[in-house]
């Protein structure tokens, strides 16, 4: 009962402003998020990899309804790209970018010429983009920019939801020569008619998706901090004759870093979704939602710093 209720906050616009305004909100919330600007995620970034982690890193925002806003997204994209070029660490760092923080829900036009910019200045920087996955509402207008920035960066990164009953057939879909797909189980909350609702049916569907996704021809992105299923994703690697570095594991900066770096150190390649920015409110709440007993953590640091 919890679930739905976090992620109705994590919609709430005026939630939002009131918990930015919050005394020490910032240094709450850096558990999870790297900083306000591109400096901080550089800095994050730096001593991620320094560790042997791989980056993706997300300019937090969504929702854009406003041209300028859009552009302003792309621009930070942009600046954030050639730092990473400059630092030298577009090796090892790529981006992930939310459709709607450049226009979906605006101009799906608007949105893929963001993204084609987007893509460019990875392609300049020396890296890619991972394009993520919104709410079943957008999979269909998201998986087909993606297909169609594909045609001039196949590597261009697909984000695919375990609890989405249409997802096995998208895995198959989009697992083509070259293609990078994320598997996550999904952070929205979702109708029964279209998302299986229970926490095991999600995660028999995320072990038949992953089976997809190894038995094919592209490079899994395995994204999962679940014990059974990060085991599950070696036994498959090993099944089908994928090596340590063929396939990658994902996980969220601050969730089990012990473990991040126990498979990093068994030769993985393990990449770190790293948000940045201001409008972290609503990617915090989806953390909530997915482990409420988070709140009582957050609780704590609140009362500690106010």
């Amino acid at each position: 009962m919890l679930r739905p209720a976090i992620l109705a906050a994590a919609r709430s616009k005026r939630l939002g402003v009131a918990a930015r305004a919050l005394p020490g909100s910032r240094a709450l919330v850096g558990r999870f998020v790297a900083g306000v600007d591109a400096d901080d995620a550089l800095a994050v970034s730096r001593e991620l990899v320094a560790d042997g982690l791989h980056v993706t890193l997300d300019h937090l925002g969504e929702d854009t309804t406003d041209r300028g806003q859009a552009d302003a997204v792309v621009v930070a994209y942009e600046n954030v790209l050639a730092l990473l070029a400059s630092a030298g660490l577009a090796d090892r760092v790529e981006v992930s970018l939310k459709l709607t923080a450049v226009g979906l829900d605006l101009d799906r036009s608007l949105a893929l010429d963001a993204a084609h910019r987007v893509v460019a200045a990875a392609t300049a920087a020396g890296t890619t983009v991972t394009v993520d996955m919104e709410d079943h509402t957008r999979t269909d207008a998201t998986l087909e920019t993606v297909a169609l920035l594909r045609r001039e960066r196949p590597d261009v990164g697909a984000v695919v939801q375990a609890y989405l009953h249409r997802t096995e057939a998208d895995c198959a879909d989009l697992a083509g020569p070259g293609s990078r797909v994320r598997l996550c189980k999904g952070a929205y909350a979702e109708p029964a008619d279209v998302a299986y609702q229970g926490k095991d049916e999600v995660t028999a569907s995320y072990l038949r998706c992953l089976e997809v996704l190894m038995r094919g021809s592209g490079r899994p992105l395995v994204a999962t901090h679940d014990p059974a299923l990060i085991t599950a994703a070696g036994r498959l690697a090993a099944e089908t004759g994928r090596g340590a570095t063929d396939f990658e594991y994902q996980m969220l900066h601050g969730i089990r870093p012990d473990e991040q770096r126990r498979l990093a150190a068994e030769g993985s390649t393990v990449r770190i979704y790293l948000p940045y920015g201001e409008e972290w409110y609503g990617y915090l709440m989806r953390r909530l939602a997915e482990r409420p007993a988070n709140l009582t953590f957050f609780a704590r640091a609140l009362a500690s710093r106010s």
